[in-house]
């Protein structure tokens, strides 16, 4: 097999056609030296990042989680609790290219600090927000709008940073790792939050996972970036985002080619399904079945996620270690992640029994981690010198069919009665994601001037 990015050799994959020239991310291709972290500096930067991910989603699925309780407060039907929860959605496709742009220009730490301070803050800031005045659903939708806002950076400068700084045979199992974070946030929130919506109401949900993000900005500040990173001027804003000669991304090179549509559309069927589930699932089960307790159907699919999620980043890197491509790898991994899930996710929606639908909802989840290491890190082999920016483009498009998705789903259940048809819709996107993704899906750098590398 090739030798991967930086690695020895790697210079014949020619100069990278949208490398950007920044003090915290030397480009891939000069080799080991500074451009990869040490293993101590592995291990301790996954954590935090393992940490930082799971307080993305302790965030994102409070409002999930507390729609039922505030639609009883507020007079909220289906499909303006639809509204309310699609609208996170807006905001989060809207910052997903500028937030890869810009890690990839100035440092993914810096953005993904930047977006915890601020989508903390609104988090706890949740309570207030709707009581500032009477229009109760126009309030929570645009803080909604926010979140999503702050939060669509997340993902571009994580892809960007670890593909600086994580060597390609670590790559899946790191990312992978990090990726448990959503499972670890929802599985959280999915027990804590219950608890705290029985004991206490819906605010102290939102208190509850807001103050943690803000404590956790807090500790990255302190331990693990200097003073000099952490300060954030206007004008590095402005230098970052500008696009210079030296940094325009060739768009018509990259989305010439076929591999890049794939992992674009791949994506996006997947993000736009995970949304889905994610918004939707509290409220089938405390419908469906009344008499359940919550932290059980919050608790147990997130719960088997987080080992099946290590599970792919491990199997994926020792198919690469054994001498498999790595596009054999990804696909594998993509198969389990997209079509085996869409199986159990049908199931879900043909059963009458409470544990049997406990089941498929933690095998239909669950396996859905295996996209960690198939399409998530298939767009920083394609491209690791703008990974943060492609993978910014790829999950545009998620986060966009996600807002249509959870909308439609919602006008679904509503307009039939029957929570079937959603389970039909996660399972006819995520199919036709798979496939696109089986025909034209690539593992060779398409971000080089010269020829490519079959991986």
């Amino acid at each position: 097999m090739a030798l991967g990015p930086g690695k020895a050799g790697a210079q014949v994959y020619g100069s990278p056609l949208c490398s950007h020239h920044h003090p915290h991310h030397p480009r891939q291709k000069e080799g080991p030296g500074d451009a990869f972290w040490s293993r101590p500096e592995s291990r301790t930067w996954t954590v935090m990042l393992l940490l930082g991910t799971c307080l993305l989603y302790c965030t994102r699925v409070a409002m999930p989680i507390c729609v039922v309780a505030m639609s009883a407060r507020f007079d909220w039907d289906k499909k303006q609790s639809g509204l309310v929860l699609s609208s996170f959605f807006w905001g989060y496709c809207l910052t997903q290219v500028i937030g890869g742009h810009l890690s990839d220009r100035i440092g993914g730490e810096k953005v993904i600090l930047l977006s915890a301070s601020a989508w903390g803050s609104i988090t706890a800031l949740h309570p207030l927000i709707i009581y500032l005045g009477s229009a109760h659903l126009v309030l929570m939708t645009l803080s909604r709008f926010l979140m999503g806002l702050f939060q669509g950076v997340f993902f571009p400068a994580l892809a960007s940073l670890l593909s600086q700084k994580v060597r390609e045979s670590e790559r899946a199992f790191t990312y992978s790792t990090v990726g448990t974070g959503s499972q670890v946030g929802t599985l959280v929130m999915g027990g804590a939050g219950s608890v705290l919506l029985e004991w206490y109401g819906w605010e102290s949900v939102f208190y509850f996972s807001g103050l943690l993000t803000l404590l956790w900005a807090y500790l990255m500040c302190k331990y693990l970036l200097n003073e000099k990173e952490t300060i954030l001027s206007f004008e590095d804003l402005a230098k970052g985002l500008s696009i210079s000669k030296q940094s325009r991304v060739p768009w018509k090179q990259l989305f010439k080619k076929a591999p890049v549509w794939a992992v674009i559309v791949a994506q996006l069927s997947a993000a736009s399904t995970f949304f889905t589930l994610l918004s939707w699932l509290p409220t089938f089960f405390k419908e469906t079945f009344p008499d359940s307790k919550g932290w059980v159907f919050n608790v147990v699919p997130w719960l088997v996620a987080i080992p099946a999620s290590l599970l792919s980043g491990f199997l994926s890197d020792q198919f690469i270690s054994q001498g498999y491509k790595t596009i054999t790898a990804r696909k594998i991994m993509q198969v389990i992640g997209s079509g085996v899930s869409s199986i159990f996710a049908l199931c879900i929606g043909h059963t009458s029994s409470f544990c049997r639908a406990v089941v498929f909802a933690s095998a239909c989840i669950g396996l859905q981690g295996f996209n960690h290491s198939g399409i998530a890190v298939n767009v920083q082999d394609l491209a690791p010198s703008c990974a943060g920016l492609l993978f910014g483009v790829a999950n545009t498009g998620g986060a966009l069919l996600g807002v249509v998705c959870v909308y439609l789903a919602g006008h679904l259940i509503e307009s039939t009665g029957s929570w079937t048809s959603m389970f039909h819709l996660v399972a006819m996107v995520n199919i036709l994601g798979l496939c696109t993704f089986l025909i034209f899906g690539k593992a060779q750098r398409v971000d080089t001037d010269s020829a490519y590398v079959d991986l």
